[in-house]
């Protein structure tokens, strides 16, 4: 005991420095490898970012791309037929026939296309951002037909309010996201009693125009067209009404981009990060109303536009609304413009409104995605 005593004493650390020799090189092999797998994975996230980014930079100019050779073959689709170089001289610089009379017969509806079909997209958008269901779109929720329906009772009965038509159909979509919302609330939204009740409520709008176009013999042009979605015999007095409008909705849609992110998260979430969830899934849904009702107003309903270019749009670009909003609008635009340069093709010399192009074309999509959805799962 005293020689065990005598050595302790003459080493002290002896004993401490090999419990050292033990431990330490384990702990700084530890540490080093969790330094290592974090810059591994923080690595790993940038490239991941700079991919996405470069995936939704590519994505943003083949789509614009696409959009401007579209624009000029839907001009040229049709008797009449012009080089880039004639219209471009046509339209700034001298008169030509043949330009003047694409210029008034093809662009206001080339023109109408573009901007109804941005609109649809980002209502879409944002109803599915508010409403947190994949599924929502201003067609299958009944917004699209309550507008019509409104739309169709003014330019029926009051036609010397031709003008504030877009308005009227903003209110009666108001009415139609009232009903579904107010009847798919049971302690809490449900998506899919949400899709259910709009699908109710779509299905009463649409009687109801159906039944106003029989009355009037279906011999009045601008109801035919908003309850069939015409666009055959548009003016540039369509495309005025339309435009200031659909302009304001889109910026407004960008302004509250942002804000769209944080609604997609859960309500608890979004409230602990000081967001008035209320006031601002009320504000973002009436934007969504009246782009889809300014939309139906002047190009009539639009089914599933709304649906199918948002989620092209994520897989794109992703799910940041800040680059999701202004590539729906680039895509609603190319989509709905497509679908009607193939129905003014497809069965020439007569023409399939673009609307039921959409719905052929939505009708499988929305029934692909609803088996998909676990949300909806049996």
């Amino acid at each position: 005991m005293a020689d065990e005593k005598n050595r302790l004493q003459d080493n002290p650390l002896t004993e401490a420095e090999k419990g050292g020799e033990k431990i330490l090189p384990e702990t700084q092999s530890r540490e080093m490898e969790t330094s290592e797998e974090q810059g591994e994975i923080q690595k790993s996230d940038r490239t991941r970012k700079k991919k996405k980014a470069a995936r939704a930079t590519v994505s943003f100019v083949v789509m614009m791309g696409l959009l401007v050779v579209l624009i000029f073959a839907s001009v040229n689709i049709g008797s009449l037929k012009v080089s880039p170089s004639e219209l471009f001289r046509g339209l700034f610089i001298e008169r030509i026939e043949n330009v003047a009379a694409i210029y008034d017969l093809r662009f206001p509806r080339i023109v109408i296309s573009l901007f109804a079909g941005a609109a649809v997209a980002v209502s879409g958008v944002l109803f599915q951002a508010v409403l947190k269901n994949p599924l929502a779109d201003p067609g299958i929720i009944g917004i699209s037909s309550g507008a019509s329906f409104v739309a169709v009772l003014v330019t029926a009965f009051l036609p010397a309010l031709y003008y504030f038509t877009p308005l009227f159909a903003f209110a009666g979509g108001v009415l139609a996201f009232f009903l579904v919302y107010s009847l798919s609330w049971k302690s809490g939204l449900s998506p899919l009693r949400i899709i259910l009740t709009g699908v109710a409520v779509s299905a009463m709008f649409t009687g109801l125009s159906d039944a106003l176009n029989s009355m009037t013999g279906g011999n009045s042009s601008g109801v035919a067209s908003i309850v069939e979605g015409n666009i055959t015999q548009k003016t540039w007095e369509d495309v005025q009404t339309l435009l200031p409008y659909v302009i304001i909705g889109l910026i407004l849609a960008i302004l509250f981009s942002k804000m769209c992110n944080l609604m997609s998260l859960e309500d608890k979430t979004a409230r602990g990060l000081g967001v008035n969830v209320n006031l601002m899934r009320i504000v973002i849904s009436l934007i969504a109303v009246l782009l889809a009702s300014i939309s139906t107003a002047v190009a009539g309903a639009i089914s599933f536009l709304g649906l199918i270019v948002p989620h092209m749009g994520r897989i794109l670009v992703g799910s940041d609304h800040r680059a999701l909003i202004p590539f729906s609008m680039l895509a609603g635009a190319f989509t709905f413009l497509l679908a009607d340069t193939i129905g003014r093709t497809v069965a020439a010399p007569y023409e399939v409104s673009a609307s039921i192009i959409m719905s052929v074309i939505g009708g499988p999509f929305f029934i692909i995605l609803l088996r998909r959805s676990k949300k909806y799962a049996a």
